[in-house]
C-alpha cells in the first residue's frame, strides 16, 4: 500500500443515510482515496451492526465503482481485524451511539488498528458517532436526548459537534458547553457539510447542497463565545 497523507473527512450529516437522493458526499469521500476502483468499509458499530443500515450501505456504494464491504463486530466474521482495516481505502463510520461505539472498538481491540490504518493514509471517514469519534471530545446524544460532552479518541485535536443546524439543542447545548469548559473549543458542521483534515489541520470543507457550513466555535477573553463560519465548496 501507497503511504498518503493522514486523512479523515467527518460529516456532520448527509451521505447515503441522510440524503438517499443526492450521493455528492459518497462521490467525495471515494475520491478521496485517490484509488480508481477503491476498497470501502463499512463500520456499522454504533447503530449495534444494524442490517437495515447495512443495506443502505451496499444500495448506496454498490452505484459506484468500488469495492464495499462491512466490518460487523455484534457477530465476528470474516477477516480478521487489522486485515480488514489494513486492506481497505476508505473506512466509513457510521452513526448511532457513540459511547457504545467506543466501548466495543476497545474491547476488540480496534482502536490501535484504526490509527495505524490512519497514519498509514486509509482515509477514515463517518458521520455523527463516526464524525465525533475522531476528535478529543464531543457532543453526543450517547445518554439520552439532550447532547452531553465524550472524550473520544483523540486523533484529531479538540472537540466536534454534528448536526450543528439539524436538531435544535445542539447548537445552543454546544456553545454552552465549550463556554463553560465541558468541552475544548473545536468544530461544528451542519448537516449536509463535512470537514477535512490533512494530518491534524482542517484543509477543506464541502457541502452535498449550497446551504451547510461549517463553524469554528472558540472562547474569548471573560469566556466569551466566538462562532465563524468556514465556507464550504458546494459539490457538483
Amino acid at each position: 500500500m501507497t503511504v498518503r497523507t493522514p486523512t479523515i473527512a467527518a460529516l456532520g450529516g448527509g451521505g447515503f443515510s441522510m440524503e438517499p437522493d443526492n450521493d455528492a458526499l459518497d462521490r467525495w469521500l471515494l475520491s478521496l482515496t485517490a484509488v480508481s476502483n477503491p476498497r470501502v468499509l463499512f463500520i456499522p458499530t454504533a447503530s449495534g451492526d444494524s442490517d437495515t443500515y447495512v443495506a443502505k450501505f451496499f444500495t448506496a456504494f454498490t452505484r459506484h465503482t468500488c469495492r464495499p464491504s462491512v466490518l460487523p463486530l455484534f457477530r465476528r466474521t470474516g477477516d480478521e481485524l487489522s486485515r480488514a482495516v489494513l486492506g481497505t481505502d476508505l473506512v466509513f463510520v457510521g452513526g448511532g451511539n457513540t459511547a457504545n461505539m467506543l466501548a466495543i472498538w476497545r474491547e476488540h481491540r480496534l482502536v490501535p488498528i484504526l490509527r495505524d490504518a490512519w497514519e498509514r493514509g486509509v482515509v477514515l471517514s463517518g458521520i455523527s458517532a463516526g464524525a465525533i469519534c475522531w476528535f478529543e471530545q464531543g457532543s453526543t446524544d450517547s445518554f439520552g436526548p439532550a447532547p452531553k460532552p465524550l472524550n473520544c479518541l483523540g486523533f484529531l485535536p479538540g472537540s466536534f459537534c454534528p448536526h450543528y443546524d439539524g436538531e435544535a439543542q445542539r447548537r445552543p447545548t454546544y456553545q454552552r458547553m465549550v463556554v463553560e469548559g465541558e468541552l475544548q473549543p473545536g468544530i461544528a458542521a451542519d448537516d449536509g457539510c463535512a470537514v477535512l483534515y490533512r494530518g491534524i489541520e482542517v484543509a477543506e470543507v464541502v457541502a452535498s447542497r449550497p446551504g451547510p457550513s461549517a463553524w469554528l466555535i472558540t472562547t474569548g477573553s471573560g469566556g466569551t463565545l466566538s462562532e465563524k463560519p468556514i465556507e464550504a465548496r458546494v459539490l457538483t
